[in-house]
């Protein structure tokens, strides 16, 4: 693990210090920053959110959403053990005081904890009907985001969605980098994210 001999300190450095290599990583996933900016974005978070982040990896959603809440909270809920230590180091690096760490598995790991206004989903173990539904059971009107790489994931999500009667906006995100070959750069393509998005104040409700 690669360690840092700061931490960020201002807010203004912490809003502006996002970049990937700046979290402190090791082999677990991560959410990268142009997936993250998106799927923030779709949150719609308010200063006051509580947000649910489940399968959090190495804390990056959680981290980087935890500096849009003034007075709110983050949940980052995780069952691996390298994982959670890079949570912590990444909330210490980026002071995120309002971020919480659960350690277990979802749902049962939410099942304590106060209702969320907003949840994003990055992995939940093959327990995605589950988690959606103790979710919508604590607050029907929370606003949920959710990212799949596997199209066997989008088509259980799909099939979830049409049975509950929830109108979902759905968006690929197909990020390239570009590399340095000799004298040339050349576009090197990550795997597409499908972000999912529905809910929230004013959106569909799940359906008695």
């Amino acid at each position: 693990m690669q360690a840092y001999p700061y931490a960020l300190k201002t807010w203004a450095e912490k809003r502006q210090s996002m970049r990937d290599e700046l979290f402190i990583r090791g082999e677990v996933p991560m959410t990268k920053s142009e997936v993250r900016a998106v799927s923030i974005s779709k949150l719609e978070l308010e200063e006051g959110s509580v947000l649910y982040d489940v399968g959090a990896g190495t804390g990056s959603v959680s981290v980087e959403a935890a500096s849009f809440l003034k007075n709110g909270k983050v949940y980052a809920i995780e069952r691996k053990e390298e994982a959670i230590s890079l949570i912590k180091a990444n909330k210490e690096r980026f002071h995120a005081g309002c971020l919480e760490i659960v350690e277990g598995i979802a749902p049962e790991a939410m099942e304590s904890l106060e209702a969320p206004t907003h949840v994003f989903v990055g992995g939940t173990s093959g327990s995605m009907n589950e988690v959606l539904a103790l979710v919508l059971l604590k607050n029907p009107r929370a606003r949920i985001v959710i990212n799949v790489l596997a199209l066997e994931s989008l088509s259980e999500i799909l099939t979830w969605l049409k049975d509950h009667s929830i109108a979902a906006e759905i968006v690929q995100v197909q990020v390239s980098r570009a590399k340095e070959a000799g004298d040339y750069h050349l576009m090197m393509g990550q795997n597409p994210v499908y972000v999912i998005s529905f809910g929230g104040e004013g959106g569909t409700l799940l359906e008695k």
